[in-house]
């Protein structure tokens, strides 16, 4: 298990620093020039050039990167060109934000997920199955945006029960937090919610049909003791990866869910800064996305290879 978990690190450390690269190459081929977004529109030619020499913009890109992947390695990841801040301690807040809109909708996604796909696989081919195989396909085959709309009109507009827009600190009340949390935890969490559902329910169909199961069944074992000692916990395994996966993907999805709602997390910080060319925002926000993907994937590997040892002895198991 340490040979297989060294060998996913090294790969996980490759697929981050070829994706700096492209992060930094997207940076130097986004429209605008960050010393005329600084300086302004009017600015004269000299005053330009004089501030790209400042900031390192006229040298070749290659030298570019290696000063930013060094300031970068040693923590670092310098100064915000609009706001005239470290871009840490602007970036930090904004991951803190977004960090807990991922786990509340993680915590919808695990507990709603897992549930509607068990009750529909037990009851393969009955009306509670196809009422939640009906549900989970709509959503899939509807943008996340359309959701946050209808939310937005249903909840907001028409009922007036939360917030349209905005946040709210926990220190100004958990229950207004809350509020502020809702919707978009809820649009972020509804199309993993039917994925994870789906691949439950193809998991626990799977399971109650296999021999040891049928075997089980013939001694008499009740149902309800066939499903929760024998069936669940091998039916549940390619879902505990894919909820480690989706870690990674809730923070990459939070950009739909806080721009449409206003939210000030990492998401929205992004839109921002790239609208305003501040490069190491852009940057850093980049980034800091990549390596929580990347973190996400490497523990649903280490998972999987945990449950299955199969995976981390190259399919050697039992041989």
């Amino acid at each position: 298990m340490f040979g297989y978990l060294c060998k996913r690190i090294v790969y996980i450390a490759f697929t981050v620093a070829v994706m700096s690269v492209l992060v930094f190459w997207i940076t130097q081929v986004l429209p605008g020039n960050v010393a005329h977004t600084i300086l302004g529109d009017f600015a004269k030619p000299e005053d330009v050039a004089m501030l790209e020499h400042k900031l390192g913009l006229d040298q070749p890109v290659h030298t570019q990167y290696l000063r930013w992947a060094g300031s970068l390695l040693r923590g670092d990841l310098g100064q915000s060109l609009v706001m005239n801040r470290p871009v840490a301690s602007v970036l930090w807040d904004a991951v803190g934000r977004s960090a807990m809109l991922a786990a509340l909708s993680f915590a919808m996604v695990t507990v709603f997920g897992i549930w509607l796909g068990i009750a529909a696989g037990i009851r393969h081919g009955r009306w509670t199955d196809r009422i939640i195989s009906t549900a989970t396909y709509v959503k899939l085959s509807v943008p996340e945006f359309f959701w946050a709309i209808l939310l937005l009109m249903l909840f907001s507009g028409y009922l007036g029960w939360l917030p349209a827009t905005g946040y709210s600190s926990p220190d100004e009340g958990i229950a207004q937090w809350l509020r502020h949390l809702v919707l978009p935890s809820v649009t972020l969490a509804l199309g993993l919610i039917a994925h994870v559902s789906r691949l439950t329910r193809s998991s626990v169909i799977d399971v109650m049909q296999s021999p040891y199961i049928r075997a089980a069944r013939a001694r008499g074992v009740p149902e309800g003791r066939l499903v929760r000692r024998h069936a669940l916990r091998n039916a549940l395994l390619p879902t505990v990866t894919v909820l480690a996966i989706d870690i990674g993907v809730l923070m990459g999805g939070v950009v739909v869910a806080e721009t449409i709602f206003s939210y000030p997390g990492l998401g929205r910080l992004l839109i921002q800064s790239i609208q305003q060319a501040d490069i190491p925002m852009v940057q850093a926000a980049m980034m800091v996305v990549t390596f929580v993907y990347a973190a996400a994937n490497l523990l649903a590997d280490v998972l999987y290879a945990f449950l299955n040892p199969r995976i981390r002895y190259g399919g050697a198991a039992g041989h």
